[in-house]
């Protein structure tokens, strides 16, 4: 029964509770699920980006924010905003993965303190609108769905792994120092691609997408899942791509200290594949059970104060 009164024509529990979240394990793994992603990341690694950075606001109290941009694959310009702070030297730089809606604007309430903060916007959505790609979340993720090595989830996942190479061309004193931090679809993405990139040092995760597909495709929800979810009706191969960009498989690889939290509740991200991320993700790892994502509830501001608080403690060492 749902912990929460609504009127989703689904219950955004989807039946499990802590319990059984926790022994979900991911699904199998192609065999040559990690030499696809590290050849994918060996490729891009050299790759010449191009870094962009010029001051454009200078009212926020603790942050100069600048424009941020740089070449990605495919000829995709990716631009964002980088947070540095007014006084003293930060000592790292924590790249930021937004949600399926975009960054509006940079978020200035993050924890970490003597950091910089960077907010690209992955290929095709918020201030890296391009073609062909669409700004509409339910196209977006089904744009070259039918082709492994085109699909976009991927390209994403390689504008992730260049924002950090153009931030160690801008600032190359803080390698060793990179952490992330990912929501909902860059939770997903996140998973998807630290586990190959040793630059990255500490992740954290938040009610992420993407995870164990083979349950995602029968689970109804609101977000993106469910433009997949009608592919699969329509076409009944998505797998043959989706088994590949499997957020739970990728979270196997994982060799640093990752934390996640997990919402019980979540009528966008459908639980079971945030909880298949956490469970697959070897030790060291820490987990912070939300009672709802994509979702206003009572106790949301409080829960939202105790994550920031952990994430504080827990990048304050990277």
């Amino acid at each position: 029964m749902s912990p929460f009164p609504h009127n989703y024509h689904f219950d955004p529990s989807y039946g499990y509770n802590l319990e059984r979240l926790l022994h979900l394990l991911p699904p199998e793994e192609p065999p040559d699920f990690a030499t696809f992603w590290l050849t994918r990341y060996h490729r891009v690694l050299g790759y010449r980006t191009e870094p962009s950075l010029w001051m454009e606001d200078q009212r926020h109290p603790r942050f100069e924010t600048h424009y941020f941009g740089y070449r990605s694959t495919d000829g995709v310009h990716i631009s964002g905003w980088l947070l540095i702070p007014r006084v003293g030297n930060a000592r790292r730089v924590v790249v930021v993965g937004h949600g399926y809606g975009g960054w509006a604007a940079p978020d200035f309430d993050l924890p970490v303190r003597d950091s910089m903060f960077a907010f690209p916007c992955f290929r095709g959505l918020s201030r890296s609108r391009c073609a062909p790609y669409s700004d509409n979340p339910s196209w977006h993720v089904l744009h070259d769905i039918d082709k492994r090595d085109r699909y976009v989830l991927g390209g994403c996942v390689e504008d992730l792994w260049l924002a950090i190479s153009a931030l160690l061309e801008l600032f190359p004193h803080l390698v060793g120092h990179i952490g992330y931090m990912g929501i909902s679809f860059g939770g997903g993405i996140g998973a998807l691609g630290f586990p190959w990139d040793e630059r990255i040092r500490r992740v954290h995760l938040n009610v992420p997408t993407f995870g164990h597909q083979p349950i995602r495709i029968n689970l109804p929800t609101l977000g993106s899942g469910e433009a997949v979810r009608g592919f699969q009706r329509r076409h009944g191969n998505v797998l043959d791509t989706l088994r590949y960009y499997d957020a739970a498989l990728g979270a196997k690889y994982s060799r640093i200290p990752v934390h996640v939290a997990a919402a019980l509740f979540d009528p966008y991200v459908a639980p079971p594949g945030q909880f298949a991320i956490y469970n697959a993700l070897p030790e060291p790892k820490r987990l912070f059970v939300l009672e709802a994502g994509h979702f206003e509830y009572p106790r949301g501001m409080e829960q939202k104060r105790q994550l920031l608080s952990e994430l504080e403690d827990f990048f304050e060492t990277l």
